[in-house]
């Protein structure tokens, strides 16, 4: 059979156009992100109401801001809110949901180009799904891995969540100003690959930064975070929350 030359360059026209809107850039791994409220707050000066480790985002690791027209919409996850106010809040704005529309704009729009997560619903649900799968701050009292004065080695903390969730975590903390204090315990990171099944996450990864007071620049434009892997040498300090109680 003879193929006109016509005919091929359509083929071929038609193959590269496959190609090149083929899911090859897809995010390939997940990463849920904890954030412990009080080392927050220590860096923020807020006040939490959270005894209990939040989400800060669930990121996929290719991409950010992928679609700046499909903006975020508090009606479309409306059933949910109950459930994200108490696991995802803002922990600066708590009556805000400025903070749910940055993550849905940088991260969510990112995510949706998986079925898996292609709505706003789709979204913010598997995140509380996974937030509760996990269950992080249950896993760590079994560890007896509380928030107290004493302080932790690094290795106890990772060796310990890596045992129960069968993945190597990626645990970030405040680092020392001087080489006598210890690293505070800040947020946690855990990892899955596009089928939802957990996996190692990389250290050396980062999709954002840890404190959001100007959301990119989180301690004021151009100012660093403050916050990245913690050491195996220094002790961890998992600060306990301190009550606020109201004036009288």
């Amino acid at each position: 059979m003879r193929l006109h030359f016509p005919l091929l360059l359509c083929v071929a026209a038609a193959l590269s156009c496959a190609v090149i809107t083929s899911p090859l850039n897809l995010w390939t791994k997940l990463i849920l992100t904890q954030q412990w409220p009080n080392t927050f707050c220590s860096m923020e000066h807020c006040h939490p109401n959270q005894s209990y480790w939040t989400v800060h985002g669930l990121w996929p690791n290719k991409g950010n801001d992928c679609n700046s027209s499909w903006h975020f919409n508090s009606s479309e996850i409306e059933d949910l809110l109950p459930d994200m106010k108490k696991c995802w809040p803002d922990l600066l704005h708590p009556s805000s949901s400025q903070f749910w529309k940055y993550e849905w704009s940088k991260h969510g729009t990112c995510a949706a180009e998986a079925a898996s997560l292609n709505s706003q619903h789709k979204y913010f649900s598997k995140a509380l799904e996974l937030y509760h799968k996990v269950d992080l701050n249950s896993m760590l009292i079994k560890l007896n891995i509380i928030p107290s004065d004493k302080y932790y080695t690094f290795s106890e903390i990772e060796e310990g969540i890596e045992r129960f969730y069968g993945a190597k975590p990626k645990i970030q903390c405040v680092h020392p100003s001087k080489n006598s204090e210890p690293q505070i315990l800040g947020q946690i990171e855990i990892c899955f690959d596009a089928d939802f099944t957990l996996q190692d996450c990389e250290k050396m990864f980062s999709t954002d930064s840890f404190s959001r007071g100007q959301w990119d620049h989180p301690l004021g434009v151009n100012k660093p975070s403050g916050l990245s892997v913690c050491s195996h040498d220094i002790p961890v300090y998992y600060p306990p929350v301190i009550p606020v109680y109201p004036h009288v």
